[in-house]
């Protein structure tokens, strides 16, 4: 009875083991969260510091901690921590490149919100894209607005014009002169009588 009982204990003693570890590294974790957050409050009563100070520092301090603990029950189950920064470290590159190469795409499609929205100009209005010291850039009458371009037809003094795709961010970027679809019509019209 006494070997069974014995060889059951030395069989479960590893894992008994580890769990108490990993127990015992989330004990003091809390514990020592709870020691921050309850200095940062006795700091912040002390001295007159803005809760807009202590909030982030609180919880920067509070992930810190939980990512430490994190590290060390990897490790004793045999993660190293250098491979889990490697992951980590790749991670966040490959998420960095990631924003971005799409970066324009997303700020395309704010701007087109905001065109939508707010509405500077809409279709059939005639607008024209200004560089620095009255340099234009491109001038046409909107014909189409969807998510990432604006589509203009320019006006040329021979009367047949070039479709031109215009970057929606662009008109929050450069001065946008603008006359109403119709504006111009009565303009024209008023020009041929």
């Amino acid at each position: 009875m006494n070997e069974s009982l014995l060889l059951l204990l030395q069989q479960w003693r590893d894992p008994l083991l580890l769990g108490l570890q990993v127990m015992f590294i989330l004990l003091i974790a809390y514990l020592l969260q709870r020691l921050v957050v309850r200095g940062l409050e006795r700091l912040g009563r002390r001295y007159p510091l803005p809760p807009e100070l202590l909030l982030p520092l609180r919880g920067g301090i509070r992930w810190f901690i939980i990512g430490g603990a994190l590290i060390m029950v990897l490790e004793r189950f045999g993660v190293s921590a250098t491979v889990i920064w490697t992951a980590f470290s790749g991670f966040v590159a490959v998420a960095a490149i990631a924003f971005f190469a799409i970066w324009s795409v997303l700020s395309n499609l704010l701007c087109a919100v905001l065109i939508m929205t707010v509405g500077p100009f809409r279709l059939g209005d005639l607008v024209e894209l200004v560089e620095s010291l009255d340099k234009p850039i491109v001038k046409g009458r909107v014909i189409d607005i969807n998510l990432l371009y604006t589509t203009l037809e320019e006006i040329s003094e021979s009367g047949t014009g070039a479709i031109v795709q215009v970057p929606n961010s662009l008109f929050f970027q450069k001065v946008v002169r603008r006359w109403r679809g119709t504006d111009i019509q009565t303009t024209n019209h008023n020009t041929h009588e």
